[in-house]
């Protein structure tokens, strides 16, 4: 083992040793103009999703967004709450009447880009207005006004086809309501 390691040390101590990069001379009238970087700063916003993807909650200073897909507030092309729609949005409005500051509710409803521009579009619409109708007597803040809109495919939270591919998952988080208010603070 030792004549090996001796053999190795020899090696590597005769082969030759690459000669260093040179470095370029600068002329001496070569001038240039220093510019700053100026880069947007973006609001970071903080999302918490639910284990089973089928809620999430954003806040970007005192706007909240409650966010429930619609596969589980209704069946497929159907704008009908079902029974089960009915628990979540009663969890939706006790939080609503716990953060908010009062003043506009606004119910967004929104589709993923299978069917038409304007099916879609009264689709959501409806939608919007079936979860306004189910949180009416839920939301209990003083001074809120409920506003239910409808805005079809034109809003995605995802992009619905990834690389010339229709993505599920990302569908049927397109497919949803929110419920946008201003916290307390």
């Amino acid at each position: 083992m030792f004549r090996s390691l001796s053999a190795a040390l020899v090696l590597a101590l005769s082969s030759p040793t690459p000669a260093p990069t040179p470095v370029p001379e600068v002329p001496a009238d070569a001038a240039g103009v220093v510019e700053d970087l100026v880069l947007p700063v973006e609001d970071i916003i903080g999302e918490v999703e639910s284990m089973d993807g089928t809620e999430s909650e954003t806040k970007q200073g005192r706007q909240v967004t409650l966010a429930v897909t619609s596969d589980v507030l209704f069946a497929l092309d159907k704008w009908r709450l079902t029974a089960k729609a009915r628990q979540r949005l009663e969890r939706v409005a006790a939080k609503v009447n716990e953060e908010s500051a009062g003043g506009v509710v606004r119910i967004e409803g929104h589709t993923d880009d299978q069917g038409t521009d304007a099916y879609n579009l009264a689709l959501s619409r409806r939608r919007a207005q079936a979860v306004q109708q189910a949180v009416r007597g839920l939301i209990t803040v003083q001074g809120v006004t409920l506003q239910a809109t409808g805005y079809g495919e034109s809003r995605p939270k995802l992009p619905n086809i990834v690389e010339g591919k229709p993505i599920a998952g990302n569908r049927a988080k397109n497919r949803r309501v929110e419920i946008v208010f201003t916290s307390k603070g």
